[in-house]
């Protein structure tokens, strides 16, 4: 449902990033994990905008966004009223643009409460040079991009990968490759799907360390380096 609800519209094979700031609206210390928290916030700015692609992004196998946590620099003795935070949302389907920026200005005065911490919406951007995390792209700009026999990759929150049934914490490049593809060819243009292969890629070098983060379904160990 989502793919054709979603592919209505030509600009679907654009990617857009989006960064919302945040403003900390009372002293105390957010949680350590917020992803769920962030993700159903990001829905809701969505249902707001429409209430049927929200539904369908939400039922997708698939979702057609990746979502950062919460970024920003916390005090070690909490954070206080008016201390600056981020989201970066990535769209990997251009027609989620509009409903999302939609929702967000009819939510801009009200409180956004994350993991019943609450923030209040600082500002929000959207186009290429308004902000270092904000921009967009499409995906038959990134296909003609240079090929790189090397790539150094930075996991800026713990990350970790499903590897059959197990969770593997370390960044085995056919499991951070194989994610991407499987990503790519969901949302890519017909032409530019990529065949299966083997991925044959080495760790050269890494300077890594685990964290355990609480889920609401238990602990889980993720990389971040």
């Amino acid at each position: 449902m989502v793919q054709k609800l979603l592919h209505q519209h030509p600009k679907c094979y654009t990617l857009q990033s989006v960064v919302v700031e945040l403003g900390a609206a009372q002293p105390g210390k957010p949680p350590a994990t917020l992803g769920r928290a962030i993700h159903a916030q990001v829905l809701e700015w969505l249902s707001l905008g429409n209430p049927e692609v929200a539904e369908a992004v939400h039922t997708a196998q698939m979702p057609p966004l990746s979502l950062s946590g919460l970024l920003g620099n916390r005090r070690r003795r909490g954070t206080q009223p008016g201390d600056k935070f981020s989201i970066r949302i990535s769209l990997l389907n251009g027609n989620l643009l509009e409903p999302l920026l939609t929702g967000i200005q009819a939510a801009e005065h009200q409180p956004v409460v994350l993991g019943k911490f609450p923030f209040k919406i600082r500002n929000y951007f959207a186009f290429p040079g308004t902000h270092r995390l904000a921009g967009s792209t499409d995906y038959s700009s990134l296909a003609q991009s240079p090929p790189l026999s090397d790539l150094q990759l930075n996991f800026l929150s713990p990350t970790s990968f499903k590897q059959k049934q197990d969770i593997q914490p370390f960044p085995l490049p056919e499991l951070v490759f194989g994610s991407l593809q499987r990503r790519w060819n969901s949302f890519a243009p017909e032409d530019l799907k990529f065949p299966s292969f083997e991925w044959q890629g080495l760790v050269s070098a890494y300077d890594l360390k685990t964290q355990a983060l609480r889920l609401e379904g238990g602990a889980e160990i993720g990389t971040q380096g």
